[in-house]
C-alpha cells in the first residue's frame, strides 16, 4: 500500500523507507512494552489471578501519588515493594516477598475523624497495608468505559481495598526516595492553593482559579465544569499550550525588563519550563507543550529547526518513546491533533482575513481553525457539539487567557506578601469570572444548539480532515484567483502613462502584466479561464464531499428492519433502551445510585460521586446516536429506577414521559417531574388497557397499574411504597413479545392475573378476541429477582422463553433469590443476568430473536 501511495503522490523512495522503518519500530516498541505490562503479584504469591481476588493480603511499599480524601474514601497510588498472603494457612511470621508493582488503593474510612488521619498521609511515605486485592471492573455495556483497560495503560492491574484508617500503618524509611521530589511539589501546590483561597473570597472562585492556574481540578464545581464541557471550553480549564505560552512569554518579558541578554533569557526560560510542567500536574497536554516550548527555545537560541511541524513531531516521538500508551490518551490525541491542525490549516485560513485588523483577524482565524480541527475528535470522544462553541471560544478564550489567568497568578503570588493587596487584585478577576459563569450558563440555556453525534470510526475522522483540507485549499485558490482578476481589472483601467513616472515601466514583470491586461481574448486567456473552471469544480466537489461526510457522521446507525431491546448494566437498578424498526427510541427506567450519606452519615457524601444517569446512561445514549427519546417510561418512583433519569432529561431531548400516575414525597422525584414540565415534555399516567403505538411495527400495551382515581382533576396521590404500583406492559415488535414488570410484587401480580383471567373469560363468552397474549417471548423479571415477586402462578401464566434479570453484582439484598432462579429453571426459561453477563441485547426481526451479551461476545438464535 505504501509504495502505491508514494507512487501516486510522487514521494521520494527514501522517505517511504524511513516511514516504513518508523512504523515498524513503533510497532515493535509498543509490542515489547505491552508484553511486559503484566502483573507479577500472582506469580510472587503462587496463586492464580482468579483465586487471588478478595483474598486477604499484606503489602509494604510507598505512597506514589497525592492522597485524595473525599467523603468516606481515601484513594492513592502505591508502589508495592513486598507482599504476602494472610489467612488461616499462612504463617504470620512469613517474610513479605519482594516485588515492584503499582496498585490503586481505596481505603473506606470508618468515622469522620479518620478523614484528618488520611489527610496527613503524603506521597513518599513508607507504609504497610492490610486488605484485599480486587481486579478493576471491565465495561459492563457495549461501548462503555472500561476501567480495567484504562488502568492497563497506566500499568496498574489491581485495586487494593482497605477498611478503616487502621488498615494503614506508616513505617520507618530513609529520608530520600524517588517520590520525595514529587512530595515537595505536592506541598508547593498545596501552599499555592491556600494562597489562592486567601486571595479569592469565594470557594467557587478559588476552585475555578486553582484549575485555571495550577491544574488542580478536584475543587471545580461539577455543574460549572459540565457547562464548560457542553460549550467545548474544557481546554481553557486544562493546563495546555496556551498556559505554557503565556508563562514563557511573561518570563521572557520580565527578563528583558531586567536587561538580561537574549541568549541567557532563552536558557533561563528553557530550564524553568519543566518546573512549571511539574507544578501544574504534568498532564499529556502540558508535557507536549513544555517539550515543544523547550525545543523551540533551544532552536531559537541556536538558530535551527524553526519548523513547527518538526518540533511537534519530535515532541510526540519523545513522549511515545517514554510511554507508548500516551497514544491512547484522549488528552494526548486532542493536544497533538489541534496543535498540528493549527500548523497545517492556518496558512490556508489566513488569506481570508488578510484585510482585517491584525489582532481581530488573527483571533477569528485561530478560533475558526481550532474549532474545525477539534470538531471530529470532540464528537468522536464526547458525542456532542454546541453550535455556540465558536462564539464562546471567541469571546471567553482571550478574556480568560490574557486577563483572568495573569490576574489570578499575580493575586496568588501577592498573597504570600500582602493579603489585602492580593484581594484587591483578585476582585476584578472575580467580576470577570462571574461574567464568564453567567455567559456560559446563558449560552447553555437552550438545548436546541447542542447536537448529538453517534460514535464514528477513525476512518471517518481521517476522511473529515482530508476533505476539510481540500475545501480550504481550493477556497484559497479561488480567493487568489479573484484577487488576480481584480488586480488585472484595476491595471487595465489605469492610464498607460501612470507607471512611467514611477519607473516601473522598465520592469519586465510590469510589461508582462500590461500585456496580459490588454491582450485580446485568445488561447492564453481561454486556458486560464478553463483552469479557473477546474478550480471551481474542485471546490464544489470538495465542499459536497465534506458536507456528505458530516451528514454521514451525524446519522444514527440503523438496524434496518430490526427492533432491539437493550438491557443496560446499571448495577442494582433497571434501565432498558428500546430501538424500534422505524428508528424510534424508548427508555424504560434510568437506574439510580442510592445515597446513604444522610443525617449522621452526611460526612460520607462525596463531592462528585458516581451517578449512573450522568456517568453511564447519557454517554451510552449519545454513543448510540440517540438524538431524541420519543418516550421515557418510568415504571415507578424508586430511586434505583428514577434516579438516573434526571441527567437524561437534562441532556437528551424527550418527547413524552409515561409514569404510574402517583407521586412520592422525595425531592429528586419531584425535581424530575418539574424538569419535565419546564421542558414541556408530555406527561401521561399509564394504566391498564392503555395502548401506545410507537411506529407501524411497534405497539405497547399497558397492563398495570389499575386506575387509582376516576376524576382526573384531582391531585395525584402520594404513595411511598411504589413497588406495588409499578408499570407493567407488553411490547409487541417484529412479531416478538416483551414483558416489562418494573418492581411489581406478588400481590400486584395476583391482581393482574385475576383481571387478565376474568377478561379472557368475558371475551370467550362474547366471542371477542383480546390483545393480550398469554405466552410471551421475553420477560424482565420483577424487582431484580426478589423472592417477593415472580410467583409460580405468574410464570405458569406467561411461560417466558427468555428471562432477563437486571441486578447489581454482589448486591446486599441477595438478588436474585435462589427460589426465583429455581422457578425459572422449572419453567424452562433461559436466564440472562446483567450482574454476570453485563448488557444484554435482544434483536427481533420477523419473529426471530437473537441474543448478545457483553461479557461473552456471542450471538445465537434462540427462536
Amino acid at each position: 500500500m505504501l509504495p502505491l501511495i508514494a507512487l501516486l503522490m510522487k514521494i521520494p523512495v527514501r522517505h517511504v523507507i524511513w516511514l516504513w522503518l518508523a512504523l515498524s519500530g513503533g510497532g515493535f516498541h509498543w509490542s515489547w512494552h505491552d508484553m511486559h505490562n503484566v502483573s507479577s503479584i500472582p506469580d510472587v504469591l503462587h496463586i492464580s489471578a482468579s483465586k487471588l481476588e478478595d483474598m486477604p493480603v499484606q503489602a509494604a511499599g510507598f505512597i506514589a501519588s497525592e492522597v485524595q480524601v473525599d467523603g468516606d474514601r481515601a484513594q492513592f497510588e502505591m508502589r508495592v515493594t513486598a507482599i504476602h498472603q494472610m489467612g488461616r494457612n499462612s504463617d504470620k511470621n512469613q517474610r513479605l516477598a519482594p516485588i515492584s508493582e503499582q496498585v490503586i488503593v481505596h481505603i473506606k474510612l470508618a468515622a469522620k475523624q479518620e478523614q484528618q488521619i488520611a489527610a496527613a498521609w503524603q506521597r513518599g511515605d513508607a507504609i504497610q497495608l492490610h486488605g484485599s486485592l480486587k481486579a478493576p471492573a471491565t465495561a459492563g455495556n457495549f461501548g462503555g468505559f472500561d476501567y480495567s483497560k484504562y488502568l492497563h495503560t497506566q500499568e496498574v492491574h489491581w485495586l487494593f481495598k482497605g477498611n478503616g484508617a487502621t488498615s494503614l500503618q506508616k513505617q520507618q524509611a530513609s529520608l530520600w526516595n524517588r517520590y520525595i521530589l514529587l512530595r515537595w511539589n505536592d506541598q508547593l501546590r498545596e501552599q499555592l492553593g491556600q494562597r489562592m483561597e486567601t486571595a479569592f473570597t469565594s470557594l467557587n472562585h478559588a476552585g475555578y482559579m486553582k484549575g485555571l492556574v495550577l491544574g488542580v481540578t478536584d475543587e471545580l464545581d461539577p455543574a460549572t465544569y459540565n457547562e464548560f464541557t457542553q460549550l467545548g471550553l474544557t481546554h481553557i480549564l486544562a493546563i495546555s499550550g496556551m498556559h505554557v505560552a503565556v508563562y514563557a512569554a511573561t518570563l521572557l518579558y520580565l527578563l528583558k525588563l531586567m536587561r538580561v541578554s537574549r541568549e541567557t533569557s532563552l536558557t533561563v526560560v528553557m530550564v524553568l519550563i519543566p518546573a512549571y510542567v511539574l507544578l501544574t500536574g504534568a498532564s499529556p497536554s502540558v508535557v507536549r507543550a513544555g517539550i515543544m516550548a523547550m525545543i523551540g527555545l533551544f532552536a531559537a537560541r541556536r538558530g535551527m529547526l524553526k519548523d513547527g511541524l518538526n518540533i511537534l513531531s519530535i515532541s510526540a516521538l519523545l513522549m511515545l518513546l517514554w510511554n507508548p500508551y500516551y497514544l491512547l490518551s484522549v488528552s494526548f490525541q486532542l493536544s497533538f491533533m489541534v496543535t498540528g491542525g493549527l500548523l497545517i490549516y492556518m496558512p490556508l485560513m489566513k488569506p481570508f482575513f488578510a484585510k482585517w485588523p491584525l489582532l481581530l483577524g488573527s483571533e477569528i482565524a485561530i478560533t475558526i481553525t481550532a474549532q474545525l480541527v477539534s470538531f471530529p475528535m470532540t464528537v468522536f470522544y464526547f458525542n456532542q457539539f454546541s453550535l455556540l462553541s465558536f462564539i464562546a471560544n471567541f469571546v471567553l478564550a482571550p478574556l480568560i487567557t490574557y486577563i483572568v489567568l495573569p490576574l489570578g497568578t499575580v493575586a496568588m503570588g501577592s498573597a504570600f506578601l500582602w493579603r489585602d493587596g492580593a484581594r484587591i487584585l483578585a476582585w476584578p478577576a472575580e467580576q470577570l469570572n462571574d461574567l464568564t459563569f453567567l455567559l456560559v450558563k446563558w449560552l447553555n440555556m437552550d438545548d436546541v444548539y447542542v447536537s448529538i453525534w453517534p460514535s464514528s470510526s477513525i476512518l471517518w475522522v481521517m476522511a473529515y480532515y482530508a476533505a476539510l483540507y481540500s475545501v480550504l485549499y481550493w477556497l484559497k485558490m479561488w480567493l487568489e484567483s479573484r484577487r488576480q482578476v481584480n488586480e488585472m481589472t484595476a491595471i487595465s483601467s489605469t492610464p498607460f502613462s501612470a507607471p512611467i513616472h514611477t519607473g516601473l515601466a522598465a520592469s519586465a514583470e510590469w510589461a508582462a502584466i500590461l500585456q496580459t491586461a490588454h491582450e485580446p481574448v485568445g488561447a492564453g486567456q481561454y486556458a486560464r479561464r478553463q483552469w479557473d473552471g477546474y478550480r471551481y469544480l474542485a471546490l464544489v466537489l470538495s465542499g459536497i464531499t465534506w458536507l456528505g461526510i458530516l451528514c454521514a457522521g451525524y446519522q444514527s446507525p440503523g438496524e434496518g428492519n430490526t427492533g432491539m431491546v437493550q438491557y443496560l448494566d446499571v448495577g442494582q437498578g433497571d434501565s432498558i433502551l428500546i430501538t424500534t424498526p422505524g428508528g424510534k427510541h424508548i427508555l424504560v427506567d434510568g437506574g439510580g445510585t442510592m445515597n446513604f450519606a444522610t443525617g449522621k452519615n452526611a460526612w460520607r457524601k462525596r463531592k462528585d460521586p458516581y451517578e449512573v444517569g450522568a456517568d453511564t446512561i447519557v454517554p451510552l445514549l449519545k454513543q448510540r446516536g440517540v438524538q431524541r427519546l420519543d418516550a421515557v417510561i418510568l415504571t415507578h418512583g424508586d430511586h434505583d429506577h428514577a434516579g438516573g433519569l434526571q441527567a437524561v432529561l437534562d441532556q437528551i431531548p424527550v418527547s413524552s414521559l409515561f409514569f404510574n400516575g402517583t407521586l412520592t414525597d422525595k425531592a429528586p422525584f419531584r425535581k424530575l417531574l418539574s424538569t419535565a414540565l419546564d421542558k414541556r415534555i408530555k406527561l401521561y399516567g399509564a394504566y391498564h388497557g392503555m395502548e401506545w403505538e410507537a411506529d407501524q411495527n411497534t405497539k405497547i400495551h399497558f397492563l398495570y397499574p389499575f386506575p387509582l382515581q376516576e376524576d382526573k382533576s384531582e391531585p395525584l396521590p402520594v404513595i411511598e411504597e411504589q413497588n406495588h404500583y409499578s408499570v407493567a406492559m407488553i411490547l409487541e415488535m417484529e412479531g416478538v413479545s416483551f414483558l416489562f414488570t418494573g418492581d411489581m410484587d406478588d400481590a400486584a401480580e395476583s391482581l393482574l392475573l385475576s383481571e387478565l383471567t376474568h377478561s379472557s373469560s368475558r371475551m370467550k363468552e362474547t366471542g371477542k378476541t383480546g390483545t393480550v397474549r398469554q405466552a410471551i417471548d421475553v420477560m424482565k423479571i420483577a424487582h431484580h429477582g426478589s423472592r417477593y415477586s415472580t410467583s409460580e402462578e405468574w410464570l405458569t401464566y406467561w411461560r417466558p422463553e427468555i428471562a432477563v434479570i437486571s441486578v447489581g453484582a454482589s448486591n446486599t439484598y441477595g438478588h436474585p433469590n435462589k427460589a426465583v432462579l429455581e422457578r425459572l429453571s422449572v419453567a424452562n426459561s433461559a436466564i440472562y443476568r446483567t450482574d454476570t453477563m453485563g448488557e444484554i441485547q435482544l434483536r427481533a426481526q420477523q419473529g426471530k430473536l437473537s441474543v448478545r451479551y457483553k461479557h461473552k461476545r456471542e450471538q445465537a438464535d434462540t427462536k
